[in-house]
C-alpha cells in the first residue's frame, strides 16, 4: 500500500515568521520586599475602609435604579426611557457611581479625544477589557446601555443595575437568545439617535492587556459607523488586570484598593465608518477596527479568544488550547485511580463504534457515576449522546505515555483514516484530522477543517496519506514543535498525577 512519497511535502511556513505575540491571558504579578509590606500595611489600614465604603455606596444606587423603572410594564422599556425618570435617576447613578470609583482608589479618570454623539456613533466599542474595573468607562461615556448575561438579573443590585441600563440581555442556555440580541441592537443603532448608544468590549473576556483579543462581531452586526475607546491604566504596578491565570477577584479588588492612586485613561479614538464591503461583513468589520485600535495601542492584534470555557491562541495556521485539554481527562482518570495503559480499548482501525456513557463505564471498569459523568463528557457526543470510541482510544493512548509520538501518530491515522472510492490507500479526511487535533491540541475543529484544506491543496486528493500526516506533526518546523511540545507534556505529567 502506498503512504506517500516524503517528497511531497512542503512545509507551510518554511522560513521563520514574526516573533510569537505575548500570551493576553496569564497575568503574573511580581512585588518587591518593598512593595510587599507597602501592601501589607496599606492593605489592612487602608483597603478595608475602601471597600466597605464602595459597597455602601453600591447599594446606594438600588434606589435610584429601582425608581427609573418602577411602575413600567414590559412593552414601555421597550423605548428609551425619557422626563423626569430620566433626569433624576441618571444623574444620580452616574454620581454615585463616580464617587463608588473614586473610593476604590481610581481618583483620576483622564480623558482624551471627543466622544462621538449617538446620531455620528451609535454603537463604542471599548478595548482591552482586562478587568472587572472595566465599567468606569462608562462614566466618561454618559452611561450608554450595554450587553449583558440575562443570569447576571439575579444578582443583588446588578441586577437593578441592569433594568435601569435598558441592558441587552444575553441567554447562554436560549439557542434562540443570540439572534434576538442581534435583531436588538440593530433596532437600536439603526435608530436615528432615539436610543443612547451602545458599549460593547468585543473582545468578550479580560486579558492583560499585552495583546487584544479577536474582536466578536456582535458589535459590527448592524453595519453603522463604531467609535473606537480605549482604556489604559498607566500606573507603575499593575494590580488591576484580572486574567484567566493569575490574582483572584479577591486579590484584585485588595491590591488595588491599597494603591494610594490609581489612574485610568480613556481615549476616544476617531469614528470608524465602515466601507460597504465591512458593512455586509461582520467579522472584516470587527478584524479592521481590531487591527486599529492595537496600533493605537502599540499592541499586537492577535486570533486569540475564548472557545467554550479555555482560552486558545494561535500558532501558525492553527488554533490550539492554551494547555492540553487532555489534561482534564487525566485529572479525572487520576480520582478513579485509572490508568490508560491498562485499559483494554478494543477500537477497530478505521471504524467508527459509537457507545452509550454505560457502556464507556464498563469498558473503562468505572463505577462512580461523577467520574464516568467528567471523562465522558471531555468527548463529543451526537444527537443520540454516544461518543465515537475511536477517540476514546486515541485520549487514553496519548495519556499512556508507552508510545514514542511516531508511533502515536501512526495510531492516529490508523483509527481515523478511510479507504478510497478507487485506489487501495488510506486517506485522512477533514472531520478525521479535525477530530484528531481537537483530541491531541484541543483545537476548534473549524480552524483544523481549515488548516486541512491548506495541507490537500498542494496534492491532487482532498485527504492526506500516512506520510503526508506524519510530516506534519512530526517534521514540519513549526506544527512539529507544536506535537511535540504538547503530546511530550503529557507523559510527567500524567506519572506526577499518580505519584500523588
Amino acid at each position: 500500500m502506498s503512504q506517500g512519497r516524503p517528497g511531497d511535502w512542503v512545509p507551510l511556513d518554511p522560513t521563520p515568521g514574526p516573533p510569537a505575540p505575548p500570551n493576553p491571558f496569564v497575568h503574573e504579578l511580581h512585588l518587591s520586599r518593598l512593595q510587599r509590606v507597602k501592601f501589607c500595611l496599606l492593605g489592612a489600614l487602608l483597603a478595608p475602609i475602601r471597600v466597605l465604603l464602595a459597597f455602601v455606596v453600591l447599594f446606594l444606587l438600588w434606589p435610584f435604579a429601582w425608581l427609573q423603572v418602577a411602575g413600567l410594564s414590559e412593552e414601555q422599556l421597550q423605548e428609551p426611557i425619557t422626563g423626569w425618570r430620566k433626569t433624576v435617576c441618571h444623574n444620580g447613578v452616574l454620581g454615585l457611581s463616580r464617587l463608588l470609583f473614586f473610593l476604590l482608589g481610581f481618583l483620576r479618570i483622564r480623558v482624551r479625544g471627543q466622544r462621538a454623539s449617538r446620531l455620528q456613533a451609535p454603537v463604542l466599542v471599548a478595548a482591552p477589557h482586562s478587568t472587572f474595573f472595566d465599567p468606569i468607562v462608562l462614566l466618561p461615556c454618559d452611561l450608554p446601555k450595554v450587553v449583558s448575561r440575562a443570569e447576571n438579573l439575579s444578582v443583588p443590585v446588578i441586577g437593578a443595575l441592569l433594568r435601569f441600563n435598558q441592558a441587552i440581555l444575553v441567554s447562554r442556555h436560549d439557542p434562540a437568545s443570540r439572534r434576538r440580541v442581534v435583531e436588538e441592537v440593530r433596532r437600536r443603532a439603526t435608530s436615528g439617535g432615539k436610543w443612547p448608544q451602545v458599549l460593547f468590549f468585543p473582545e468578550g473576556t479580560c486579558s492583560n492587556k499585552k495583546a487584544l483579543l479577536k474582536f466578536k462581531p456582535g458589535a459590527f452586526i448592524a453595519g453603522v459607523p463604531v467609535q473606537p475607546v480605549l482604556i489604559r491604566y498607566p500606573n507603575s504596578l499593575d494590580t488591576t488586570s484580572w486574567a484567566w491565570r493569575g490574582p483572584g477577584v479577591l486579590k484584585v479588588l485588595w491590591l488595588t484598593a491599597s494603591q494610594p492612586c490609581s489612574i485610568v485613561d480613556v481615549e476616544f479614538l476617531p469614528v470608524y465608518h465602515p466601507s460597504p464591503e465591512e458593512s455586509k461583513d461582520p467579522t472584516l468589520y470587527a478584524n479592521n477596527v481590531q487591527r486599529v485600535m492595537a496600533q493605537a495601542l502599540g499592541i499586537p492584534a492577535t486570533e486569540c479568544e475564548f472557545v467554550g470555557s479555555l482560552p486558545v491562541i494561535v500558532v501558525g495556521r492553527l488554533k490550539v488550547a492554551l494547555e492540553p485539554q487532555l489534561w482534564e481527562l487525566g485529572k479525572v482518570l487520576r480520582k478513579a485511580g485509572l490508568s490508560p495503559g491498562y485499559v483494554d480499548v478494543g477500537a477497530e482501525p478505521g471504524r467508527s463504534r459509537m457507545i452509550s456513557q454505560e457502556e464507556f463505564a464498563r469498558q473503562l471498569q468505572l463505577s462512580d457515576p461523577q467520574t464516568v459523568a467528567g471523562a465522558f463528557g471531555y468527548f463529543q457526543q451526537d444527537t443520540q449522546g454516544l461518543v465515537d470510541f475511536r477517540d476514546v482510544a486515541l485520549a487514553l493512548a496519548a495519556l499512556d505515555g508507552s508510545r514514542s509520538l511516531e508511533e502515536l501518530t501512526h495510531l492516529a491515522f490508523e483509527l481515523f483514516a478511510e479507504e478510497q472510492a478507487e485506489g487501495p490507500d488510506r486517506l485522512l479526511y477533514k472531520d478525521s484530522f479535525s477530530t484528531i487535533l481537537h483530541l491531541l491540541l484541543g483545537s476548534p475543529r473549524p480552524a483544523a477543517t481549515a488548516l486541512h484544506a491548506e495541507l490537500c491543496q498542494a496534492g491532487s486528493s482532498q485527504g492526506l496519506s500516512l506520510c503526508q500526516f506524519q510530516n506534519f506533526s512530526l517534521h514540519d518546523p513549526l506544527y512539529g514543535k507544536l506535537f511535540s511540545t504538547y503530546l511530550r507534556l503529557l507523559l510527567p505529567f500524567f506519572l506526577f498525577l499518580f505519584s500523588i
